[in-house]
């Protein structure tokens, strides 16, 4: 690990000039969100270069998923405040990506909880060759008339998380309050995150880079691959929320996960209104309303032990917040 000030030409014109820079080398793969002891701590302000852990399921034979980047100890966070997480650059750094269909995974797919009649799909593995300075992935599909299918990247990390509340400890796959398995496309380059703090140093953690995604990830997977990343990590003293906020260049969102699905829809609604009432000086039923009339709303993924939606607003219904985000 190397931390210098320095003016990074990857980021924004916005420029982070002289900015406490950290590059970070990961080599630990966790395998679940919870407290431990930190693999790196930094200062509020960090911009962290550094990249997702690399896995077998990355290569042409397929293997194991590999775990999260972290814990990372944040100095001066506390359980009063909010974690604030700037993605600047989210980018594929290796020639292959993979998707998998699994039998008993997947939006469409038969229920491992549940028992019913109709036969599990038959599992398939789909390598995708990632043409990374024209931002494009093929891939064969022989069984079908088009033969080959190319589509464009869109990068993306599908975890950001911290440690949850208490002793707990969630696998990766699983997504809540503490952000996680969240595997929303919103979360790119551009995207500000904002998530709640459960303990002191808030012990945060990053990975699952896929190059692209659709809304829903409804057949299980996205385009998995391993990705560099830029992160600026920072703290809002004396803020708390109770559900990650997002912010781009258009739109305020909150990200909500349950199950059922109605229920992520409302936790990510909910918030998004009180985050109008807090910041925006909304009545409550005025937000209400105003959601009701110009709310967008997407589902992030319907296939994670507890699904995940983005309830959305553009920034253009919105006076200036009295206080930020």
């Amino acid at each position: 690990m190397i931390r210098v000030p320095v003016l990074l030409a990857i980021l924004s014109p916005a420029a982070l000039a002289a900015q406490d820079t950290v590059r970070f080398t990961p080599k630990v793969a966790q395998p679940t969100y919870a407290v431990r002891p930190p693999v790196l701590k930094v200062r509020p302000g960090t911009v962290l270069v550094s990249r997702t852990n690399f896995g077998p399921y990355y290569t042409e034979a397929g293997g194991a998923f590999p775990g999260e980047v972290g814990p990372i100890y944040v100095e001066g966070a506390t359980t009063r405040d909010m974690l604030k997480v700037e993605i600047v650059k989210v980018r594929p750094n290796h020639g292959l990506a993979a998707s998998q269909v699994y039998s008993d995974f997947g939006g469409l797919a038969t229920d491992s909880r549940v028992r019913l009649l109709n036969e599990p799909i038959a599992p398939r593995r789909y390598v995708w060759r990632l043409d990374t300075a024209r931002m494009v992935g093929v891939t064969d599909m022989p069984k079908s008339r088009v033969g080959k299918m190319q589509i464009e990247l869109r990068p993306m990390l599908g975890r950001l998380a911290v440690a949850p509340q208490g002793q707990e400890a969630f696998n990766g796959i699983w997504p809540g309050d503490f952000g996680g398995n969240m595997d929303a496309p919103e979360l790119r380059e551009g995207t500000t995150v904002y998530l709640p703090i459960f303990h002191d140093g808030a012990y945060f953690y990053f990975g699952d880079g896929h190059a692209r995604q659709g809304e829903g990830e409804v057949a299980g997977t996205g385009l998995e691959t391993s990705m560099d990343v830029v992160l600026k990590i920072d703290v809002v003293k004396g803020r708390t929320i109770d559900w990650p906020r997002l912010a781009d260049a258009d739109h305020i969102m909150v990200a909500g996960s349950g199950r059922p699905l109605i229920d992520a829809f409302r936790l990510a609604h909910v918030e998004l209104i009180e985050w109008l009432e807090q910041e925006y000086g909304f009545d409550r039923t005025d937000a209400y309303t105003l959601l009701g009339q110009v709310g967008e709303s997407t589902v992030a993924n319907i296939v994670d032990p507890a699904y995940t939606v983005v309830a959305k607003i553009r920034k253009q219904y919105l006076p200036p917040p009295d206080r930020r985000p």
